[in-house]
Formats: C-alpha cells, structure tokens, sequence
C-alpha cells in the first residue's frame, strides 16, 4: 500500500498544531484559575484545595471515557470525523463552563469538557504520523506538540488579563473558530485504503485479546505516567507545596503552569530533533526522563524556605524534563496497525491523563495520610512512578523509522 506523503508544514500538521493549541488552553484552564474561579463561587481555602482535587479527578475521568470513544471512532469512521466532533463538544463545554454557580455544576462540565478534549490530540497525531514520511514523522509529530503546548502561556495571559468566566468563553470560541480551518483538511490515506479491507476497525477489545498486543499497550501507557504527575501534582498544586516548605512569597499556580508549559513546548520540539539524531525513540526518551529525575530532585531539596521565582524556575525544569508527550504519543500511534491505531493513540494519552484520577493523585492523598506529611507523600510518589515508568521503558519496543502500512490481525 502506499499514499502521498506531505512535508512537516503542510496544512494538516499546522492545522493539527492549532487544534492542540486550543485544545490545551481548555484542558489547563482550570488548573489556571482554579483558586480565583474557586474563590468567586464562595469557597474557603481548605475547600479550594480539596474540591479542586474533585474537579479535576472528573475532568481526567472524563478523559479516559473520551479516549475509548473518540478512539473507536476514528479508526471506524475516520480521523476527521473525530477532528470535528471533539472540538464542537469540548468548545460548548467551555462555552457552558463560564454559567456555573456550583462546584457539582463545575464538576459535570469539566467531565463533558474532558470527553471532549480527549479527541484532539491523538486523531491529530495520527493524522500527522500516516500522511508525513517515517524519517520526518517525529519531527512533525514534535512540532505539533510544540506549537500547540503554548496554549498553556495563553490560558495564563488570558487569566491575567480577563475575568475567569471570560477565559472560559474565549477558549470555547477558539475552537469554534478553528472548525472552519478544518474544513480544508483532508482524512489519512491509509485510513481509506483499510476501509477496503477486510480486517476489525475501531475494535477496543483487541488491545486486550492477545497478550504480545496488550503488553504493548500497556508499557505505552505507563512510560507517560511523568507528564501528568508533575503537572497534575507538583505544578498544578504548587501553591500548597510552597507553603509546606515554608516558602513566605504567594506562588500563583497558574505562572507555574505557564512556567512549566514553557519548557514542555521547548522540550517537545527538541526531543524530535534529539529523536532523529539518535535514531531512537527510547534513547530520547531516556535523555529527558534523567532531566525530569534531577528537577524532581531540586524540586524536593532546594525549595525549603525559597522563594516563589525559584518555584516557577523549578517547575520550568520539569516541564522541559517531560516535554516528550509527543514523541510518547507518536510511539504509540506506531506500535499499532491501520485499523488500530487511532483507537490505540487517542486511548494511550487519555490513559496517562485519567492515570491522575485512578493512581496518581490517591497514591498521593494515600501516602501524604499515612506519612501524616504532605511533603513526604510528594517524594515518595515520585519515586514509585519513575520506577513503573522506567521499567515499561525497558520492555517497550524501539518504534523509530517503522513502516506504519500494516493491519492488526
């Protein structure tokens, strides 16, 4: 089988690349103005915290349910077709986010809003992996990531300049807007070429029907667990963090998400490059998870009784160390054939982010309750993901340079 095959900055990649733009700017927005939208609606500062917790375990749970049916669907119906519906429900979700009066109400919203933004990133990643050539496919992937990752330094500019219900109404006609750049993109054809074959598409069942498949998508679920623990945890929560360590200086949690966003948009371009360099997926991937290593180190050593600019530089470093999310996902879309791989590269981010609801914040909450220190319960959590991580590491495939023109059986 073979197709055309498009330059890095064709219309689709850049196309990709706003569609994430926007698609960040609505996941972090609340992590953004969590504290002043949670304070407008009348809420002490215990309940911040706590009910924060709440609200973004239902956006992440929201993610994981999104990530199977966008996934089915783009392997059944197309790349595009997920492209489209993704971007119209989490654009009115915002859209909706901005009436709320109740945190249940904030809750049920940022759900909806998480099933739909689960589609984007993973149709547009496979979009841009079948119609780009194997030997630039990181880079594009990479760019994607980059440029879209800035969404975050958007989402803060916004909170800085606009009340908190207006950030909401701009991200939700961001994406309405860029539904009409969609028009002019067009839909994978290998995905068209499988549509003639007789083989299952859009099955969820098949990554787990064989052992050799499942293992493949489990170790490519469990090498993102990083990404997600020190944005979900360590940047999101910074605030707290600093006020354990006796830091005197107010941290705003949404300059370290944008602090943090900084270095994961440097970082996800670099890596492409490093990636092609090396000729190695993994080997890039190690690079970054030993930077990611040192800065949760200085982040639970050098903090106490700093100052809240260290923080932010700190939060910069681990967002650079995890700036691999698109090369994590491009190895995803690769380990998986045609009529699979939308289904396994929508699913595999989505996993990593609802990883925040089903174990990594409760093995946080667990261990700061049973260490009766918030602190301990931090670096103690750190280590048992970086071990699950690094071990998923070692036993996944190399997936640089694959012929991606082949059918699961």
């Amino acid at each position: 089988m073979s197709q055309k095959q498009y330059g890095i900055l064709s219309i689709p990649v850049i196309v990709a690349a706003l569609g994430y733009f926007v698609d960040i700017y609505d996941l972090l927005l609340f992590g953004i103005i969590r504290v002043p939208s949670l304070t407008a609606l009348g809420l002490t500062k215990e309940q911040i915290m706590i009910d924060g917790e709440k609200i973004i375990m239902w956006q992440m749970g929201g993610l994981m349910i999104g990530g199977v049916l966008w996934g089915i669907m783009g392997d059944r119906r197309g790349r595009l077709s997920v492209l489209f519906g993704s971007i119209i429900l989490y654009s009115l979700a915002n859209i909706a986010n901005g009436f709320v009066q109740t945190v249940d109400q904030y809750a049920w919203i940022r759900f909806i809003a998480g099933i739909g933004l689960a589609g984007e990133l993973g149709a547009g990643i496979t979009l841009v992996s079948e119609i780009t050539s194997r030997e630039k496919r990181g880079i594009a992937t990479s760019l994607v990531a980059g440029i879209g990752l800035t969404g975050a330094i958007a989402a803060f500019i916004m909170k800085e300049n606009f009340d908190w219900r207006t950030c909401y109404f701009i991200g939700g006609g961001l994406g309405l807007l860029l539904l009409i750049l969609r028009i002019s993109v067009f839909e994978s054809g290998m995905f068209h070429q499988v549509k003639s074959m007789n083989v299952q598409r859009g099955n969820f069942l098949m990554l787990f029907n064989k052992a050799e498949r499942f293992k493949r998508y489990l170790t490519s679920i469990l090498i993102g667990l990083p990404t997600w623990f020190v944005i979900g945890v360590l940047v999101t929560f910074s605030g707290e963090f600093g006020e354990h360590m006796g830091i005197v200086d107010k941290i705003d949690p949404g300059k370290s998400i944008m602090y943090a966003y900084v270095g994961i948009s440097i970082g996800d371009v670099l890596i492409g490059f490093i990636s092609q360099w090396l000729r190695s997926r993994k080997k890039a991937l190690y690079v970054f998870y030993a930077i990611t290593i040192v800065f949760m180190i200085l982040f639970f050593t050098t903090q106490w009784n700093g100052s809240a600019e260290r923080m932010y530089w700190i939060c910069a470093g681990l967002g650079f160390g995890t700036g691999f999310w698109a090369i994590f996902v491009t190895m995803g879309a690769e380990q998986f054939g045609t009529n699979l791989r939308a289904t396994a590269a929508t699913t595999i981010p989505n996993m990593v982010r609802g990883m925040l609801t089903v174990l990594i914040l409760p093995l946080f909450q667990g261990l700061r309750h049973i260490t009766g220190d918030y602190i301990t319960g931090g670096w103690i959590t750190a280590i048992i993901l970086m071990a699950i991580t690094l071990t998923a590491m070692i036993s996944s495939k190399e997936t640089f340079g694959k012929d991606l023109n082949f059918v699961e059986e």
